[in-house]
């Protein structure tokens, strides 16, 4: 039996030897920011779930071309479903098996004729991204989605809330007014279908804050009902009690001028007519 030399193969580098920092910083704070809320939200709302990743601003490894053009900005945030939880220092598309199901990309001067252009076809012809959106933070009406049909983006459109719908999260993306990190600007941010927003872990903090003072309110409220019902019953108490004494005091009354009217010679039938009572009753008062 002779031995055959098995043929020499290459394997691709793994996530562990593959570049991970090209150490250039987000475009601004308010970028970083959005980055953040987008991640932040989605990670609190893939916590439901067994299985999904989320992260932004890493790198996406989907081809060797790529690697060796040393080709490694990644999307400023990208989701994939069904596949295991857990940290990764990059995505590499052949150790995981697949690419992201979401990307979104935050536009600045330097960025947006790229992300609008080379990066989506990269998105679209490469890497098969399902679903790509872009938005600019500091020009909240710069901001679209797209999802692949046949091989091509296509444009979404709004719904009747004015949400860009992800078909792969069940989610849509919305702008909102307000307040995040201390900056109040127009945010671009998940929410359900119905327009629920997915809470921040600070808002979530918040709202069960709220309805644990509720709650406290709910229960001082049922403590004074309490109080305020045994008030009302030791009140009745008192007044039943009072009319029991001054029952008691008129017919102690009664009984003493019965038995004054008897000592003084009257009899049962006269002293019934004068007061009023029945003889029966005139007797046994005079009796106790």
């Amino acid at each position: 039996m002779s031995d055959i030399a098995a043929p020499y193969v290459t394997l691709p580098p793994t996530q562990a030897e593959l570049p991970c920092d090209d150490g250039i910083p987000m475009e601004t704070q308010r970028h970083k920011y959005q980055m953040d809320l987008l991640i932040e939200t989605l990670e609190l709302w893939l916590a439901q779930r067994e299985d999904g990743f989320v992260s932004g601003n890493m790198f996406v490894y989907y081809s060797m071309a790529q690697v060796r053009n040393k080709d490694f900005k990644g999307p400023d945030f990208f989701v994939v479903l069904g596949v295991p939880k857990g940290e990764r220092r990059s995505w590499v598309v052949w150790e995981e098996g697949k690419a992201p199901d979401v990307v979104i990309e935050l536009l600045s001067e330097s960025t947006a004729q790229a992300d609008k252009n080379e990066k989506k076809l990269i998105y679209q012809n490469q890497m098969r991204v399902p679903e790509y959106f872009w938005f600019d933070p500091f020009n909240p009406d710069d901001w679209a989605g797209f999802s692949i049909q046949q091989g091509v983006y296509h444009p979404l459109v709004p719904n009747e809330r004015n949400q860009l719908m992800s078909q792969s999260l069940g989610l849509g993306l919305q702008r909102w007014q307000g307040k995040y990190r201390g900056v109040e600007t127009v945010w671009l941010r998940w929410a359900t279908l119905e327009g629920e927003l997915l809470p921040t872990a600070a808002e979530i903090a918040q709202q069960e804050q709220q309805s644990a003072e509720q709650e406290r309110q709910r229960a001082e409220q049922e403590h004074q009902r309490a109080e305020q019902e045994h008030q009302r019953a030791e009140q009745e108490h008192q007044r039943a009690e009072q009319e029991r004494q001054r029952a008691e005091q008129v017919q102690s009354q009664l009984q003493q001028t019965v038995r004054n009217l008897l000592q003084a010679g009257m009899t049962a039938e006269q002293v019934a007519k004068l007061t009023g009572l029945d003889v029966s009753q005139v007797e046994e008062l005079g009796d106790r």
